[in-house]
């Protein structure tokens, strides 16, 4: 270990002349990207020296142990290793998950994505409470929530709902959402008191900068369309409705809810950029970290992550195998501890992988 943080302090040097260089301060991009990295090895340097002062302390105890004929002296001694090897102990384990990379991606904004899967209006109405339930997060979090385009059901419920989230590690705090979400419990329409099985898809995509994807105007198919609306007087009588098409993809993002074109464009194109960010992050993880069991970032959406069981009031993330009972705090947003466990889990995977 020692060994690897000597290339680490090395390398956290260098970044302290870089910072100061004239070129890298006015390239923001390479500037904070540097500021990063030097933020993570400013925290290993620090656990490293503490670390390396126990080290000396205990040799300088064992040192007196041996040479001392002084019996209080030597108990000292003897009380105060203890104490070291305890803490040494502890800054180990801190070492060990300090070491891991932080994901370059956590401090991002998110666009998140949610669609209703199999059960039909049911599982459209679980879309809704979805939505509901990070956005009570979002709010406890002291976070911004802007909805970009929503497709609602007949019954009060989303078909599909698209919005963004902008506030500080909301990438890391929400990435692990992405996958199948399965409810069970009696649907509103439900005489009988049976319980149904629905699922809905939830996506969460890292907002994308412009200068992480550059979108060539040539690739792109850009149509406008009357936005449909809840009739009368609302209804939109211009074509201010936006569908965008990434031609070497397929990918295709139509977005509505603004009643201007501009607004409807921008919301888009954000969306798009996002989805572009995502498949090449994609691309990335499924070559460096096939195993993972919690596929960070992957966008994996294939896999039932999470089942909530309304009449015991019970979550299940299938991922860590965590059951609590409190479905109803969960739903009102108490979703802290949940992501707590999520990122312990994900950093003792990656730990195997130092």
């Amino acid at each position: 270990m020692l060994e690897k943080l000597k290339n680490l302090e090395d390398r956290y040097q260098e970044l302290t002349e870089l910072l100061a260089d004239p070129k890298i301060i006015n390239n923001r991009t390479e500037y904070l990207k540097l500021t990063k990295e030097y933020s993570w090895l400013e925290n290993i340097i620090r656990l490293t020296n503490q670390y390396r002062k126990i080290i000396e302390d205990l040799a300088e105890d064992e040192r007196l142990i041996k040479s001392s004929n002084d019996s209080d002296l030597v108990e000292m001694a003897r009380e105060e290793m203890i104490e070291l090897e305890e803490k040494q102990s502890e800054l180990e384990e801190n070492l060990k998950f300090a070491l891991i990379p932080p994901d370059p991606l956590d401090g991002k904004n998110v666009i998140c994505e949610i669609r209703a899967g199999t059960g039909g209006e049911e599982a459209s109405l679980f879309v809704g409470d979805l939505f509901r339930m990070y956005s009570l997060y979002t709010e406890s979090r002291g976070w911004k929530l802007e909805v970009m385009t929503s497709n609602p059901s007949d019954l009060g419920g989303l078909k599909e709902i698209t919005f963004s989230i902008q506030g500080e590690d909301a990438y890391k705090n929400m990435k692990f959402e992405s996958g199948i979400h399965r409810v069970q419990r009696v649907p509103e329409t439900e005489s009988s008191g049976r319980i149904h099985t629905s699922a809905v898809s939830v996506a969460i995509l890292p907002e994308a900068e412009d200068v992480e994807v550059d979108l060539n105007p040539d690739e792109l198919r850009i149509e406008t369309f009357r936005s449909s609306g809840p009739g009368g007087q609302h209804v939109n009588k211009t074509d201010s409705a936006i569908r965008i098409t990434h031609i070497p993809t397929g990918l295709v993002v139509s977005c509505q809810d603004e009643k201007s074109q501009h607004k409807n464009k921008a919301k888009a194109l954000k969306i798009l950029k996002a989805r572009l960010l995502a498949r090449e992050q994609e691309k990335q993880h499924d070559q460096i970290a096939k195993e993972r069991r919690l596929q960070v970032g992957s966008g994996d959406r294939s896999e039932k992550i999470r089942t909530y069981n309304y009449p015991q009031n019970r979550l299940t993330d299938h991922r860590i195998n965590l059951t609590i009972y409190k479905l109803d705090q969960v739903m009102n947003g108490d979703l802290e501890s949940i992501f707590l466990e999520l990122q312990k889990a994900d950093m003792v995977d990656a730990l195997n992988e130092i």
